[in-house]
Formats: C-alpha cells, structure tokens, sequence
C-alpha cells in the first residue's frame, strides 16, 4: 500500500514563513522604521459626511469616486460584452469579409496602449461627436426627474462628455479581448456537435443559438470574469481625462492633505473589496454550473 503524501510539508512551511517575514518586514517599514506622521483619522472624514441642509449623512468624495468607478466598470462592461460577443462570433462566420473586420479591430486595439486610446477618443472623437450631437445640452434640457435619474446612472451634465468617453475607451479596449474569449470558447465546442445540428436541419444561428453558446458560455466563463475584473482596474486610467472616480478623487484628496500612504492604501481596499467581491460572486456561479454539470437524472423504472 503506498504511503500518503502529507498535505503540508517542510517547503510549504519555509515558503509560508517566508512571505510572513516578508509582509512583517514590509509593516515594519511602514509602521515603526519610515519617518512618516501617519493621518489617519482624516480618511473618514472624505468617505462620508453630514448634510447639514438634509439632515443626513451622504457621501464625500472617495466614496462618490468609488460610487463612480463603479458605475463606469458596469456600463463599460455590458458595452464591452455586447461588442466582444459580436466581433467574437464574427471571427468564427464563414464569410472572410467578417474575419477579417473582426481580426482588423482586435489587432488595431491590442496593439495599441490604452491611454493612447483615452486621448483619441476624449480628443478627436468623443469632444467632437458628443459636442455635434448635443449630449450635454440634451441632459441639461430635460425634465428634473429625469435628469437626476441619468445623473444618478451615469454622471451630472458637465461630466457626461468625459464620462462616456471612458465608458467608450474602456468598451473598446476590453472588447478586443472579449472577443478573443468568445471565439476561443466556440472553436473549442467538439465539431460533432456542430454535425448533429446540421443532421436535424438547424441552420447555423440556431446551431450557435441552441447548441453551440449554451456549451461554449461554461467554458468562457472564467476568462470573461477575469475580464471583467480588469475592467474596474483599468478604469483608473480614465482619472487622466479628469473623470472624478475614486483614483482621480484619491489624488485630490493627497494634494490637499499630504496623506500620500494613507489615500492610497484606502483606495487599493476599495479596488480589493470590489474586486473580490465580483471574484467571490463569478466563483458561486462556477461552482453552480460544475454541479449542474454532474446532476444526472434518475433512470427511468419499466414494468416487466
């Protein structure tokens, strides 16, 4: 009988020490070694504050950032999904005129840096397009009601024209990837499944439709979920068109208090907590689809 490997040995325990020593050392640095006045009771103060006029506590500006940091990954997001589902099936269509849209968008995005991208669009593309078709003057035109719902959706009149401009480059920058997954996931599906839809007679869209999606989704959930983890990090880099996120929120509150450790441990908390959070939620989903996965139905009982 072979002997049982121990499920912790000698190496996990020397590894384990050392990342201990290693993050103590780190908070000694911080803490007891680096000659810095520590401030933290001001961080408080810039998450949350009392309304003097509605007698209520509301939010400051790190939490608005957070608040909009948050609302940008979830626009960008379903922005990004709707474009990445379509160039990705495109990829994979018989016609080459499709292949080679999909494979022109995918390699001019890769291969271009992202705040490359957030200046195109704020400059060259959103300034002008969004200035012609009037969108702030439209959102400052409706009703209160209405305005204030899309405020609360998206962003207050004078910061609609930067605000869709980084929902816009973040969309087409996690696009491409997207895209990538979406035609992974349908080409790694069996080619006998394809062959059984067309032996009933389904034509291609109700074979990608009934057949091919349902079994691909499983497999590109993973990749997907990491995709959209690093749209809310690269949602920071929008902080540079002067979008008040929590990384542009974070930097003024340094430059009016010099709390520089303080700010950014907070914010990377929050990035963490939202992070996480979106990590946890996609592994109960995962851990759902594998059980539904090995379900299977009771055989049926006959009568002799």
């Amino acid at each position: 009988m072979q002997a049982k490997k121990p499920a912790v040995t000698l190496l996990d325990g020397v590894i384990l020490l050392a990342i201990i020593g290693f993050f103590a050392y780190i908070w000694y640095r911080l803490f007891f070694s680096l000659n810095y006045k520590w401030n933290w009771e001001i961080i408080p103060t810039y998450l949350v504050r009392f309304d003097a006029e509605k007698q209520r506590w509301t939010a400051n500006i790190l939490l608005e950032g957070f608040l909009t940091t948050i609302k940008i990954s979830i626009w960008a997001t379903l922005l990004a999904a709707l474009l990445g589902f379509t160039i990705g099936l495109m990829r994979v269509s018989p016609r080459l005129f499709f292949r080679l849209i999909g494979r022109t968008y995918i390699e001019a995005i890769r291969n271009t840096p992202p705040l490359v991208l957030v200046f195109i669009f704020y400059y060259f593309v959103s300034d002008q397009l969004l200035t012609f078709l009037g969108i702030e003057d439209m959102f400052r035109a409706s009703p209160d009601g209405v305005r204030q719902f899309l405020a609360f959706v998206l962003a207050e009149p004078g910061l609609i024209t930067p605000f869709l401009s980084g929902v816009l480059t973040l969309a087409l920058f996690q696009g491409a990837y997207i895209a990538e997954i979406v035609r992974a996931g349908i080409q790694a599906i069996d080619t006998g499944q394809w062959e059984a839809g067309m032996a009933l007679g389904l034509t291609r869209w109700k074979m990608m439709r009934l057949v091919v999606l349902p079994q691909a989704i499983r497999i590109m959930l993973p990749p997907l979920a990491n995709e959209f983890i690093n749209t809310i990090k690269w949602s920071s880099i929008v902080s540079i068109i002067s979008i008040q996120e929590l990384t542009f929120q974070g930097l003024q509150v340094m430059a009016s208090t010099q709390a520089t450790i303080e700010v950014w441990l907070t914010i990377s908390f929050m990035y963490l907590l939202l992070c996480l959070t979106l990590s946890l939620v996609v592994r109960r989903i995962e851990i759902h689809l594998s059980r539904s996965d090995q379900t299977v139905l009771p055989s049926r009982q006959y009568m002799p």
